[in-house]
């Protein structure tokens, strides 16, 4: 186990901008700076970036705008490297809300973040909360067609700790009889994995041969590359597509209390959707939130993410261990 001295030296290598946050130790928790609705008058967000963004938080800027109006609290967006470091954050205490994939959610709570999810993100309104992973290869790669084809081909994943870019496709391999199970040596057995740290990284090292095939989370490849010109439509193949996976989450540090985050929860299922925002004058027009550009956020609770669970049994991935 790190201890907790350890952890707090992790977060300032982990995180952008985390040299004031361990500066000032944690988020300011005391009675004295607790604003009129009952939070802390700093409240930290943190994110990791989906995708090779220089500017996630424009993209986050509607939820803290609401979070600063239903808290009183200014709220401090931190973009981190990896998942790693906002888990680490969570621990020593200085995040206090964290934007997660559901991989790193579930692996947060095995290494013993004690937090609460406040709701997933949709796509669009009255869609379910969840996407999926796509294995994808170019269009005219005739050698692979399926999973089973990856067998000693070079392989990008996105991150060893990624859901959609990782978790997901190692279960898919395992049960195509490609590797034998998660642990990396398996996996380097099989294949060369390549982890090109983001969705659209690993599309565009499929796109341009860097690797032979690949994965990434479905619209990152059916919409957002092709919107934003990094693709063009039909120059990647989709040879496999995994089960739905529960949605990415914003959760709380129970170390805000139980009323606090009672108020969090309703925040987030009843004012943190594109209609509420331009009904508050939050957006002006439609607007999206996370760089998933989701509509929203829903009710979420953490049985949903036991589906994650399972697969992190089934793959015996030494990741989900954290």
């Amino acid at each position: 186990m790190i201890t907790r001295t350890r952890r707090r030296v992790g977060i300032a290598a982990a995180l952008f901008s985390a040299t004031a946050l361990v500066a000032s130790g944690c988020s300011d928790s005391g009675a004295e700076t607790t604003t009129e609705q009952g939070f802390p008058k700093t409240l930290t967000l943190a994110a990791i970036p989906a995708e090779n963004s220089t500017d996630l938080k424009a993209s986050y800027d509607p939820v803290i705008e609401r979070l600063e109006r239903e808290t009183g609290a200014t709220v401090e967006f931190v973009q981190a490297s990896d998942y790693a470091g906002v888990v680490e954050g969570l621990i020593a205490g200085n995040v206090d809300l964290a934007f997660f994939g559901p991989f790193a959610y579930v692996v947060a709570g095995i290494n013993g973040a004690q937090m609460t999810p406040l709701g997933a993100v949709v796509k669009n309104e009255g869609t379910p909360p969840g996407y999926q992973s796509y294995a994808i290869t170019r269009s005219d790669n005739k050698s692979v067609n399926g999973l089973s084809d990856y067998a000693g081909k070079k392989v990008c994943f996105v991150d060893p700790s990624s859901t959609s870019g990782f978790l997901y496709p190692t279960a898919g391999l395992i049960e195509e009889g490609v590797i034998a199970s998660g642990s990396e040596a398996d996996i380097s057995a099989a294949v060369t994995p390549i982890y090109a740290g983001g969705h659209d990284a690993s599309a565009l090292a499929v796109k341009s041969g860097d690797c032979d095939a690949g994965f990434a989370f479905d619209t990152m490849v059916d919409k957002t590359m092709i919107d934003n010109g990094e693709l063009a439509p039909g120059e990647l193949k989709t040879v496999w597509k995994s089960e739905m996976i529960a949605g990415s989450l914003f959760a709380a540090n129970d170390e805000l209390g139980a009323d606090a985050i009672a108020k969090l929860k309703a925040v987030f299922s009843e004012g943190m959707n594109s209609e509420a925002f331009q009904a508050d004058g939050i957006c002006s027009e439609e607007c999206r939130i996370t760089d998933e550009r989701a509509w929203g956020v829903v009710p979420a609770k953490d049985s949903d993410y036991d589906g994650v669970r399972h697969v992190c049994e089934v793959t015996g991935s030494e990741k989900c261990r954290g």
